[in-house]
């Protein structure tokens, strides 16, 4: 063989071993991502080959798989009261992805997670079958706040106060996530895109808004644990009118008849009094306002009930000290989610402890078998048990001595909450937003729920916490303690 030839085969030999060197790398280390790639058209096919495994409320599946011909598949997601529990389940598109716990556990319900596979299914490649997500919502709290939320722009969330459940997430304008499970829903998709997708928006978990007075709570609590007042009923040492700090602004009370002026805890909480507050947070300062905040979940970027929440903020670059004292009655660069106001109530339910919230319960296989489980959630004492114990006894004031807290009664119940309304839009030139925070108990029983209202149809002069979120607050918390 001369030169030449020997050269060439050479040449030839190398090039045959860098496409086997080449080949091995793609099917045996990037195969996994291929097949996982969200273009990869194949892995779509086989996900809707078969039913897909359920979303569970109350024991009952919410959502559902049936069979279709729609060229490539098989099978389509269906739901059960869709609008309902959109902003649970969120939605799974052959087209469009999938959102909220379709999503999160998508490998569950398509029977694609390792988990759900057994040695010989491992080996084959061969999809197991899929499993089931089993939420903590309870249905009757789930369906007060849609129908109390009903042509309204809105959200809540309830909460069972000693174990992190997530009792009911609750936003409107919701949306029927049935309408874009098919391969042919652009119109539909179109529409529920229109309006910065103002159907799909999850308004109880990631549209912190400003919370107004309701974060007086977090004021309250951070004056009372740094010691700054020993009880809910001495004089706080308020001027009013009140002047912000190195300004010639003087911030007004909603009410310029209330006895503001040195008012008590309670007293300002009943009458909602922003002299006070503003001023507890001036004195304590930002950093201390801050670290209560947080404490109770604010500034968290992970926030997660297992679907991430966006997270709510209190301010962190340093402000001026009219700013800062704007903090203390939830404006200035103060922000919450629904979820956010009802972990603060929570918290001061259950003697200051905030457990982990979360939205569900178990995730198992198709036989049952738990794979996952969210039953004993974390705590963590935010608060003393005896500031818990103050605080529940102003929002217990605010309640039964108030005519909009007395919107939130629930007969044969104790129940206890905080009114917020806050500004909106430049020099508050549209209409506020209406908060309501709570706690009730009875029957053993117990729940803390948070409502916003950014829209209604109710005059701008008439728009309040206690007239528009309480009612929806009373519904849900009615229904949760009903024996």
């Amino acid at each position: 063989m001369n030169k030449t030839i020997r050269r060439a085969s050479v040449f030839c030999l190398l090039l045959v071993l860098a496409l086997l060197v080449r080949v091995t790398w793609v099917q045996a280390y990037e195969g996994t991502a291929l097949a996982d790639n969200k273009n990869n058209r194949r892995t779509k096919i086989a996900q809707y080959a078969a039913p897909l495994g359920n979303i569970i409320v109350g024991g009952k599946a919410v959502t559902g798989s049936k069979k279709v011909d729609a060229g490539d598949f098989a099978y389509q997601r269906t739901y059960t009261d869709g609008p309902l529990y959109a902003p649970v389940t969120g939605f799974s598109s052959q087209v469009y992805g999938a959102t909220q716990l379709e999503n999160l556990y998508q490998g569950i319900l398509n029977g694609s997670d390792n988990r759900l596979k057994n040695p010989l299914d491992a080996l084959t490649g061969k999809r197991a079958d899929p499993g089931n997500v089993l939420t903590t919502i309870d249905p009757e709290v789930q369906k007060a706040g849609y129908a109390a939320l009903k042509g309204k722009t809105g959200a809540a969330v309830a909460i069972d106060p000693a174990t992190g459940a997530v009792l009911g997430v609750v936003s409107n304008p919701s949306y029927d996530p049935g309408r874009i499970a098919g391969s042919n829903d652009k119109d539909a998709w179109a529409q529920l895109s229109a309006n910065e997708g103002a159907a799909m928006t999850n308004r109880a978990l990631r549209q912190p808004l400003a919370p107004g007075s309701t974060f007086k709570l977090v004021t309250a609590a951070a004056a009372l644990e740094n010691g700054l007042y020993d009880s809910v009923d001495v004089p706080t040492d308020s001027p009013n009118p009140y002047t912000l700090p190195g300004t010639r602004t003087v911030l007004e009370n909603e009410n310029k008849s209330a006895p503001c002026e040195n008012a008590s805890l309670r007293t300002a909480m009943q009458y909602s009094c922003n002299n006070v507050f503003a001023n507890i947070a001036y004195k304590l300062g930002q950093d201390k306002m801050r670290a209560m905040a947080e404490k109770f979940g604010f500034n968290d970027p992970k926030q997660d009930i297992p679907v991430r929440a966006y997270p709510s903020v209190y301010p962190t670059k340093k402000a001026s000290r009219d700013l800062v004292a704007l903090t203390g009655i939830g404006q200035f660069d103060v922000t919450a989610t629904p979820l956010q106001m009802a972990m603060v109530s929570a918290a001061l339910e259950n003697g200051g402890k905030l457990v982990a919230p979360h939205m569900v319960s178990e995730v198992t296989d198709a036989n049952g078998n738990v794979l996952e489980s969210f039953k004993d959630a974390p705590s963590k004492q935010v608060v003393s048990e005896r500031t818990a114990e103050l605080l529940r006894e102003t929002m217990k004031t605010v309640v039964e001595e108030t005519s909009g807290g007395g919107n939130a009664k629930v007969p044969g119940a104790e129940v206890g909450g905080k009114t917020g309304t806050a500004q909106h839009g430049v020099n508050n030139s549209k209409k506020p937003y209406a908060w309501f925070t709570s706690y009730g108990k009875a029957n053993g029983k117990q729940v803390a729920v948070a409502v916003i209202i950014e829209n209604s149809d109710t005059e701008r002069s008439e728009v309040a916490g206690g007239k528009l979120a309480a009612p929806v607050a009373q519904k849900m918390m009615a229904a949760a303690l009903r024996s």
